[in-house]
């Protein structure tokens, strides 16, 4: 890993909602919001609840499982519960397909 790694067509992605994307054992979460496309790690740091559930409000993904919040764009932990940040990857559109980098 450690290019950019096609992920899936960009409309395949409404605007301000997310997909669950994996790779290698690994789980993401990408993000089409209307600052632009964006990916983070796939499970909450609080209980491993998958974010591809979640509830996005512009760049902020709300954990279905207890409500805590991170910003898309950084990963950072927002609210209670969660206290650890999500990382966060480099994302790119070209021809219509978004790709991550790892």
């Amino acid at each position: 890993m450690g290019g950019w790694i096609e992920v899936c067509a960009a409309d395949a992605i409404d605007e301000e909602d997310l997909i669950r994307w994996d790779r290698d054992g690994r789980s993401f979460a990408i993000y089409n919001t209307e600052r632009g496309y964006f990916a983070t790690d796939g499970y909450c740091t609080h209980e491993r609840q998958h974010l591809g559930e979640g509830l996005v409000i512009g760049t902020v993904i709300e954990c279905p499982l207890h409500q805590g919040r991170f910003d898309i764009a950084t990963g950072k932990a927002l609210s209670a519960p969660v206290c650890e940040d999500l990382a966060a990857y480099p994302v790119k559109v070209e021809g219509g397909t978004v790709f991550i980098r790892l």
